[in-house]
């Protein structure tokens, strides 16, 4: 069933590229940053492909997954900035014991991504699974929307050429680089499970300790 899906949805991106030509990859691209499971690791290599068959530029390719990604990256960004005090903080209010998050402490982890954000979205940008979700918590911690903007550039360029170029490598066999960052994901995705596990470690022995001491 899972393969099913995932060949329909890797037959219907190829249909819009082959159809939209770079308006097509700015869409697909603007709406992998905006938050629609579209995955960029079957868009920009199937137009390397295309590249390596003449009929597409490389420049222009990467020029329209960079902007595409950039737009789709503002929808996210204005998403989170718009739910930071209407959606995200009424969540903790009502779920956040569930997860052992205070609103106190959501306000510290909001405020520690304001002072840093810009380094986690200028790294994120090139990591599969984080690189597509970075924008909207951007949006929440309200970072400056010029510099969000400059590493969102430069990182989605980064990501676009180098997929673009895999695709324009690999011609005909571009589909083999799925697999691949398909185990990138579920590294990133392990890596996020320990973190949760170690915050709410550290959160419990935190509560019994503090109990003991009263």
């Amino acid at each position: 069933m899972e393969g099913s899906i995932v060949e329909s949805i890797v037959f219907w991106v190829m249909g819009i590229i082959a159809t939209l030509g770079y308006p097509g990859v700015f869409f697909l691209m603007a709406a992998e940053s905006a938050l629609i499971p579209i995955p960029s690791e079957i868009i920009m290599p199937f137009s390397g492909f295309l590249v390596s068959e003449g009929r597409f530029n490389f420049w222009a390719v990467v020029l329209a997954g960079t902007v595409g990604n950039l737009f789709g990256s503002w929808l996210a960004y204005a998403l989170g900035w718009w739910a930071h005090d209407k959606i995200a903080r009424r969540l903790v209010k009502r779920f956040g014991k569930f997860i052992l998050l205070t609103e106190e402490e959501y306000d510290k982890a909001v405020g520690l991504f304001s002072r840093n954000g810009q380094l986690f979205v200028a790294i994120s940008r090139v990591l599969p699974a984080v690189r597509t979700v970075i924008s909207l918590p951007a949006g929440v911690a309200r970072l400056q929307f010029l510099k969000f903007s400059l590493f969102t550039v430069v990182g989605c360029f980064i990501w676009s050429a180098f997929l673009t170029y895999l695709g324009f490598l690999l011609g005909e066999n571009w589909q083999v680089v799925r697999p691949y960052f398909r185990k990138f994901d579920i590294v990133i995705l392990a890596a996020i499970i320990i973190l949760v596990g170690a915050y709410l470690f550290h959160k419990l022995g935190s509560r019994k300790l503090s109990a003991k001491k009263t």
